[in-house]
């Protein structure tokens, strides 16, 4: 969403293509740490699956049953009435489990904004099953994150820091030059947020919204979360290789060439560039796991009245 640039200046500033370089190499490390971190998520899914298989027995209950229903024919006329009463008694039973699948659904509760100002449009809740998406619900989605209230807010403080290190000399300082640095972190963020959410989706048949987990431990979560920049689900809800995520963003890095001096068109800072889109987005999806935990613990529901689905 942004050019690449030196995250610290450690050589000077007439030399871009080492601090590029360096910006590269540290964000191919970070996506071969979420690679990793997938791998345990992965293993972690499959140690619950089998803590899953595990059920009580139920000959306990049986017996007790069996053990009052002998008792139960001494009085011979007394035995047709309490046998509706026992049915009577034990038919409520099923029905209070579905109420017990309730506090999962509210602990992992997205909300339609995070803060009440940042969109969270894509959140599933956890647990929640919907059906799949349009293609001009995908478009709506894109639309929303782009060009929303606060869609301005993000480019605002990337044009600030890029123009700090001048991550881009040829736009130069002052206010002119903060004005180039704005326009093109916005159109950055605007074409990867149509890439990944909209048009890659449409064509791959792919589910861009994130689906939160809600339950398992902190380290279990945030695998599952970060997993999701590589593994999406498609429309019928089977999970696959996120083409939407890894060659829409790198698809939206190619495309800032049109609009970037000659000088930042170099396969490298393309390459730093994608590396970088995509370790935003996954951050983004950690921030959406662990929000309904901040809003219930930090802010106990203050920002719980908007649900991000109806």
């Amino acid at each position: 969403m942004r050019r690449s640039h030196p995250l610290v200046p450690l050589v000077p500033p007439q030399s871009p293509i080492f601090a590029s370089r360096k910006s590269l190499a540290r964000r191919i490390a970070s996506l071969g740490l979420s690679a990793a971190v997938l791998t345990a998520g992965l293993s972690a899914c499959g140690s619950l699956a089998a803590q899953q298989v595990e059920t009580a027995d139920p000959g306990a209950a049986v017996l007790t049953g069996a053990t009052a229903a002998a008792a139960a024919p001494e009085p011979p006329a007394q035995a047709a009435p309490s046998s509706p009463q026992s049915a009577g008694a034990n038919a409520p039973a099923p029905q209070s489990e579905p109420a017990q699948s309730g506090p999962p659904d509210e602990a992992g509760r997205q909300t339609k904004r995070i803060l009440g100002i940042v969109p969270n449009f894509r959140a599933v809740s956890a647990n929640e099953k919907l059906p799949p998406e349009t293609v001009k619900e995908k478009f709506m989605d894109a639309t929303q994150d782009s060009f929303d209230y606060s869609s301005i807010f993000i480019p605002a403080v990337l044009a600030a820091y890029d123009m700090h290190v001048q991550a881009t000399p040829e736009f130069h300082e002052g206010g002119a030059g903060y004005a180039r640095y704005f326009w093109h972190a916005a159109v950055d963020q605007t074409s990867e947020n149509y890439m990944v959410e909209f048009i890659f989706p449409a064509f791959t048949r792919e589910d861009a919204r994130y689906y939160t987990l809600g339950h398992g431990g902190f380290f279990k979560r945030t695998a599952y979360a970060l997993s999701r920049a590589v593994i999406t689900r498609t429309n019928s809800g089977a999970e696959v290789f996120n083409v939407s995520e890894i060659i829409g963003a790198g698809a939206a890095a190619g495309l800032s060439n049109l609009y970037y001096p000659s000088a930042s068109r170099s396969p490298g800072n393309t390459a730093a560039e994608w590396a970088e889109d995509v370790g935003i987005d996954a951050g983004a999806f950690w921030f959406r796991e662990f929000w309904p935990d901040i809003n219930r613990h930090v802010f106990h529901n203050k920002y719980g009245n908007t649900p991000a689905r109806p």
